[in-house]
């Protein structure tokens, strides 16, 4: 017995020292894909709570067409407990509209609201409750009739048996059908693997240090597809140790996702430019190369637009942007910026 265990353990322990090698190995090819002009960027709240000079609004609108940003999420929260967001706090926005109206006509401007999600009594706001989804609806109508083009929620942690969250996107949709608006929703990568939900599940609460992960199962991604005009897989802090498997999780996720929702509605797979937890083997370059080595790998190209999402405006260098466009960027359409 002692023998078998040896060597079972021997087993586990070369398929641990086996994978970097054969992630190096995967990694070394150049991808063959380039990007898109359909794309995100998550920005900050100042934007609607500090006044801004024309030259910054016009800065902004230069930033954007350089990049192909077609989508700006702009932080506008976030949410009170109760569903609000108090007037004081985006009294800027009319503004912003106004410039990104008279700069950027072409880009679609949302209202990026979010807030800690109240899961075994703790977080911030109750969605199970219907008289704050009714209110949270409320203040998505201040931003549409602010001249925002649609509302992108970033609601965490949302697990995949959320009836709630899949309701206030029902009752969010409806809205903004009826105002001719756009809905994005922000979610955190999907599993890897969704058997092990159970598992989770079973043996982990959903609070603590060591917690069942929020991963939308494939089930639930196709259901908030089906509601949602854009959703943005938050492919960030990937906690692997080396560039190249760094690189297959971005070129996992993007394969992935595409192949599943990529026909339902626009996607776009997060690229972090802020310090994740392992900077030496995550950033933007590894993410970019990754995400195209995933658009490789795929039988045909999804029949929904699909691009990545800047996280974010605020930490991403003129360096950052500068290899964004050249690697990325159709050659056709990018701009030296």
């Amino acid at each position: 017995m002692l023998r078998r265990a040896g060597w079972a353990v021997a087993f586990v322990l070369g398929l641990i020292l086996l994978a970097p090698v054969a992630a190096w190995a995967w990694w070394q090819p150049e991808p063959k894909a380039w990007g898109t002009g359909t794309n995100a960027m998550w920005a900050r709240h100042q934007w609607v709570g500090e006044p801004h000079t024309d030259a910054e609004y016009r800065e902004l609108a230069e930033l954007l067409e350089a990049n192909r940003i077609t989508d700006v999420y702009f932080h506008t929260g976030p949410f009170e407990a109760d569903g609000t967001v108090p007037p004081e706090k985006y009294r800027h926005a009319g503004a912003l509209m106004d410039a990104m109206e008279k700069y950027a006509p072409d880009v679609r401007t949302q209202a990026y609201l979010g807030q800690i999600r109240v899961v075994e009594g703790e977080g911030v706001i109750e969605i199970d409750d219907p008289a704050v989804r009714a209110e949270i609806l409320r203040t998505d109508e201040i931003f549409l009739d602010l001249g925002f083009d649609g509302i992108h929620y970033d609601l965490e942690p949302i697990y995949p048996d959320d009836e709630a969250f899949l309701d206030l996107l029902d009752a969010t949709r409806k809205l903004t059908l009826e105002r001719d608006a756009l809905l994005s929703v922000a979610l955190e990568q999907p599993t890897l693997v969704d058997s092990f939900q159970p598992v989770y599940e079973a043996f982990l609460p959903r609070q603590g240090r060591f917690h069942y992960p929020a991963r939308p199962t494939e089930d639930f991604l196709l259901e908030v597809a089906g509601k949602a005009d854009q959703v943005a897989i938050m492919t960030y802090d990937v906690a692997l140790p080396t560039r190249s498997l760094a690189g297959w999780h971005f070129a996992r996720h993007t394969r992935a996702t595409l192949e599943l929702i990529g026909d339902r509605t626009t996607v776009f797979i997060g690229v972090p430019t802020y310090a994740p937890l392992m900077p030496w083997a995550e950033d933007p370059e590894v993410a970019l190369r990754g995400i195209r080595r995933g658009i490789d790998g795929l039988d045909r190209p999804p029949e929904r637009p699909y691009g990545v999402g800047i996280y974010a405006a605020w930490t991403t260098n003129a360096d950052e942007w500068a290899h964004y466009r050249a690697n990325w960027l159709p050659p056709e359409t990018a701009k030296v910026g």
